[in-house]
């Protein structure tokens, strides 16, 4: 199943020819309206008029996230606080950062979220429990896009008593976590006498903020015995639906019309353009309103997937190395 077809099935130039034009306006609205981008740029003696084609994006500074954390976030975004329609702080690692978005930059989190939960098998007639604090702007996004495609949601929270009552009125087939969370959801109905095997439960999308791929995955994948589904949401990125595993489960497919991916050597800004090599995953906003992220570097281990994925989605995938074992 496809969210958005006309995407997702894109063919390769095509969607090259969108990153082009999304890259060109991204980074001119960058430069022009948000100070911290003025000044990476300055300091490397670029400009926006220098971007021509996909590989220019090179001559671009990478951002890193000691960056952003230096950094007031006013500076970083584009536009006053009036301007915007959500502002949070989303903790990360002992500390927190602010993102702020605009009605469009919700709607793309949104719309990427649609296409990550259709690739997992979620439709009209599931019914799915959100594991959360629904004030995270991250899950805020999950349950919209859950509820466009007229799936029945079940926000748990994050009280345990809740989790258990809500499972005993309501037999959920799907599962909107944390890796953590869900361990202390089996923890927690191991404890009362209960096997989360025994109910209905068949899919879980698990998000972390830490990896790609969290080292907890075949653990949850064997306690529960449901089909697992990951989902990458750092603080920096603001959502949770930028990567996305479909029904093959080879690699991780990239939203590449909302961002482009590079992948640079782990030790230097050196772009990385042979095929099959391990490199750091850097990604690049192409449509963002409040708060661009101009080659950020996620930390993460990956390499680029040229070939076609049996699902027919043309969208690259990125292999990573728990996924390539």
């Amino acid at each position: 199943m496809y969210a958005n077809p006309q995407i997702e099935q894109m063919n390769r130039s095509s969607l090259q020819r969108l990153q082009l034009e999304r890259l060109k306006k991204q980074v001119k609205w960058a430069q022009e309206k948000s100070r911290f981008y003025q000044e990476r740029f300055r300091s490397v003696g670029v400009s926006y008029t220098d971007i021509h084609t996909l590989e220019d994006i090179s001559r671009l500074p990478l951002t890193e996230r000691s960056m952003l954390a230096r950094t007031h976030f006013m500076d970083w975004m584009t536009m006053p606080l009036s301007g915007v329609l959500r502002v949070q702080a989303l903790p990360e690692e002992g500390e927190s950062l602010t993102r702020a978005y605009t009605n469009g930059d919700i709607a793309h989190n949104v719309e990427m979220m649609t296409r990550c939960l259709t690739a997992a098998g979620v439709m009209n007639a599931s019914l799915v429990a959100v594991q959360g604090d629904l004030s995270d702007s991250r899950l805020l996004d999950i349950q919209y896009a859950l509820e466009i495609l007229g799936a029945a949601v079940v926000p748990m929270g994050t009280d345990y008593h809740q989790w258990l009552r809500m499972l005993d009125m309501v037999g959920a087939d799907t599962l909107v976590s944390t890796p953590h969370l869900v361990l202390q959801l089996v923890i927690q109905l191991q404890t009362a006498g209960r096997n989360i095997v025994d109910s209905p439960l068949k899919r879980i999308l698990c998000w972390s903020r830490q990896g790609v791929q969290d080292p907890l995955r075949r653990h949850i994948q064997e306690r529960t015995q449901a089909r697992l589904y990951d989902l990458y949401g750092p603080a920096e990125l603001g959502t949770a639906g930028i990567l996305y595993q479909c029904e093959a489960h080879n690699g991780y497919h990239i939203q590449e019309d909302y961002y482009y991916p590079e992948i640079v050597d782990f030790h230097s800004d050196h772009v990385i353009h042979e095929p099959q090599h391990m490199g750091e995953l850097v990604l690049t906003s192409l449509a963002a309103e409040a708060m661009p992220l101009i080659r950020y570097r996620t930390g993460q281990a990956a390499m680029l997937e040229e070939e076609p994925c049996s699902c027919g989605r043309t969208l690259r995938r990125i292999i990573t190395p728990l996924s390539a074992v």
